[in-house]
């Protein structure tokens, strides 16, 4: 197939700039993965649509406050830090603006000094390896500096950080959040286990590459960013356990997909606990072992990620949803609405 394919036209209104409150209250588009039937809902109607035994799969990773806005030690000029991933202690893979004051030896301030930093090494693609230096613990100090890094299709400034962290997040590493899961509250998570629904935990660090676009036409010419994941074995036991009592194992987001379809690759049909990094790349033609359902906002034309829910209920499904969401005016993107991708889904029969 090629990108092309995965092209849909997107008014530039429908792109959310705010999440909605509360989270729970966002437009929930039901699709039969079967069928391609539609059902316009809400997500507080979640629960109407589960049963007993089914299982959850949300991913915990919780999102740095990555981006860093600071001076050039000696000149004062401005600077911007965006955080990747961590080398070593205080250590760090970033991306820098404006690149030419970013050479190695060069210092940098962040936050009246509160953070500073030292350019070790340039890298071939760009980024930067740097050092940082702060007194107490790195993380409360980027937490005090950091601004979150929304994408760049979100122009309005965040009120609240909070607002761009799941309501379960735990495990600090992400450069993007696991938008899929921005939808629940607390409140919503203990009715559902209330009703006998089945939750987990795995944890993926969402890196930048998931906003990198598709260049080469030919998607299988396209080489796949690479992600941090862990299976904890209780998530194993559960998912082990649900298949076998004949429920449905539900992905909330596609990095919790990527992260349950990864572990099938590595462990076969019974997943046992695992970790490591994936660059899976699921378009049209890739068979499931793992994932029965999907909750997943709507994403970007012509992206990895409408090539992962095209290869999980259709092609011709998928872009038919996509033009009744921009029809009915569903709100696109990381703080936007989101679809419910079931199998034989009995309200929609």
């Amino acid at each position: 197939m090629k990108k092309s394919d995965f092209y849909y036209d997107l008014p530039e209104s429908l792109i959310a700039q705010h999440p909605v409150e509360p989270r729970n209250a966002s437009r929930m588009l039901c699709v039969d993965r079967n069928t391609g039937g539609l059902q316009h809902r809400h997500f507080y109607d979640l629960a109407e649509y589960l049963n007993p035994g089914d299982l959850l799969v949300l991913n915990d990773s919780r999102v740095l406050p990555a981006r860093l806005y600071g001076e050039k030690e000696g000149t004062g000029s401005f600077v911007e830090f965006l955080l990747l991933s961590q080398r070593g202690d205080k250590v760090w893979e970033i991306i820098c603006r404006p690149g030419k004051k970013c050479k190695p030896g060069a210092r940098f301030s962040f936050g009246g000094g509160r953070l500073k930093a030292e350019v070790l090494e340039v890298l071939e693609d760009g980024n930067r390896v740097v050092q940082f230096e702060c007194e107490g613990n790195f993380y409360t100090a980027l937490d005090d500096v950091g601004q979150m890094p929304l994408p760049p299709y979100i122009t309005e400034k965040l009120q609240d950080k909070e607002r761009y962290q799941t309501v379960y997040s735990r495990e600090l590493g992400s450069a993007a959040a696991p938008t899929a899961g921005l939808h629940f509250t607390k409140d919503m998570l203990s009715d559902l286990e209330s009703r006998g629904i089945r939750i987990a935990y795995v944890t993926l660090h969402v890196g930048l590459g998931t906003f990198r676009p598709v260049k080469e036409d030919d998607i299988l010419q396209h080489h796949m960013h690479t992600e941090h994941f862990v299976l904890p074995q209780e998530t194993a036991d559960l998912i082990n356990r649900t298949k076998a009592e004949g429920g449905r194992v539900i992905s909330v987001g596609t990095t919790s997909c990527r992260t349950l379809e990864s572990a099938a690759q590595r462990c076969g049909d019974t997943l046992t606990a695992c970790e490591g990094d994936t660059d899976i790349f699921i378009y049209p033609g890739y068979r499931f072992r793992v994932v029965d359902g999907l909750i997943t906002n709507f994403h970007l034309p012509e992206s990895t990620l409408i090539m992962l829910v095209s290869a999980f209920m259709g092609y011709w499904n998928t872009m038919y949803a996509y033009r009744t969401a921009v029809q009915e005016q569903y709100r696109f993107f990381s703080f936007g609405d989101c679809m419910l991708i079931l199998p034989d889904m009995k309200q929609l029969s």
